[in-house]
């Protein structure tokens, strides 16, 4: 059984356990910090942390003992601009994207012991063999062209959001960048390909509303289980593919809202797919003031919005892309919102209790 969740948060990295009188917060690691990016290592219980000190800008942490204590490690950090390499002018700001680390927006496992990937504001890709002691940008990706058509969602510069490694091939991986669509690497990161036929920006002028290149894919994910169904809560929609992201379709059924951040999948169940729906992205709240989980547990054919032990008026919170875990099994869920409330579920998503309302906003939450 899972007895752990980590949540970074606005002002630290909070612990919670599980015990038989029920989940508890049990410590708080850099206090008053931004903790925007974590990753429990499964493999060998390493506990990574992205740290954003301020004026020192982001640090890179591990701790090898579930959190007591920390050390530093590497932070990835974009190497000098050549001198002959071409100005890549971001679509929103008509500014140079900077060759400089903003945000860690993304950390994931590699296949390889000590391998992790990832992902940052401005839509870097960085990989690591070392356990993070050391890392190199993927300027396989970093220098395509099709780079040039990436713009700033919520963010002023395009980031790399969602790293995804196919289970079945250690070789091939799935990326998820806002606003710059899906991109598919088959041989480790040497080359990429933008996919996603079927997507559609309702952002953009309708005869550029399907290139897969302008798309805002808020979050993706897919079931260990069967890495070729992907959902995807995308900026204006729910989209949904059964052929590892070549093609989609978009889903117009979604109760009560097709707008979010985030979503997860069942790791054992591809027909299962958990949302946190909010009204639209002009009105960022739960909708009417009622807060829900959304459940589809027939691929898409149904939704049906799971209220039980949440608030039910008065509700205004805001759940980030990364807020929202599953474990393993896919019976505990746990998910954090921009007013510091943490919720947890131990049937699926039938019922939750909170675990408090009085943390800081978070921004990842992760068992461990």
């Amino acid at each position: 059984m899972i007895t752990k969740l980590y949540l970074g948060t606005r002002k630290g990295l909070i612990e919670a356990e599980r015990s038989a009188a029920g989940w508890h917060v049990t410590r708080i690691s850099f206090l008053g910090v931004q903790v925007p990016m974590l990753l429990p290592d499964a493999r060998d219980g390493t506990l990574y942390a992205a740290v954003e000190h301020g004026h020192f800008g982001t640090k890179f942490h591990a701790s090898r003992d579930a959190g007591a204590s920390w050390e530093e490690r590497a932070c990835p950090t974009f190497p000098p601009k050549p001198d002959d390499a071409p100005e890549v002018i971001g679509m929103a700001t008509q500014q140079p994207i900077p060759w400089d680390l903003k945000k860690v927006w993304a950390l994931e496992a590699g296949a390889a012991a000590g391998e992790l990937w990832c992902g940052t504001l401005p839509g870097g890709l960085f990989h690591s063999l070392d356990s993070g002691a050391s890392w190199r940008l993927v300027e396989s990706l970093w220098n395509d062209p099709g780079r040039a058509k990436w713009m700033g969602g919520g963010a002023e510069w395009p980031g790399i959001h969602t790293i995804l490694v196919d289970p079945r091939n250690r070789h091939r991986l799935l990326i998820g960048v806002s606003c710059g669509g899906v991109w598919e690497s088959t041989d480790n990161g040497a080359s990429w390909r933008n996919i996603g036929e079927g997507i559609r920006a309702e952002f953009m002028p309708p005869e550029q509303a399907y290139d897969p290149g302008i798309q805002d894919p808020h979050r993706i994910a897919w079931s260990a289980a069967d890495p070729d169904t992907i959902w995807m809560q995308h900026h204006n929609g729910i989209f949904h593919s059964t052929d590892g992201g070549q093609k989609w379709r978009e889903i117009t059924n979604a109760n009560p809202s097709n707008f979010g951040f985030a979503v997860v999948m069942h790791p054992q169940d591809p027909q299962t797919a958990w949302f946190v729906p909010g009204i639209k992205d002009e009105l960022r709240v739960a909708c009417d003031g009622a807060l829900c989980v959304m459940r589809t547990s027939n691929g898409g054919q149904t939704f049906e919005p799971l209220r039980q032990g949440l608030p039910q008026e008065h509700a205004y919170h805001l759940v980030y892309r990364h807020c929202l875990d599953v474990t393993g099994d896919g019976r505990t869920l746990a998910f954090g919102s921009t007013t510091g409330s943490v919720w947890i579920s131990e049937n699926g998503g039938d019922s939750w209790e909170r675990l408090s309302a009085d943390l800081p906003p978070v921004y990842c939450v992760r068992f461990g």
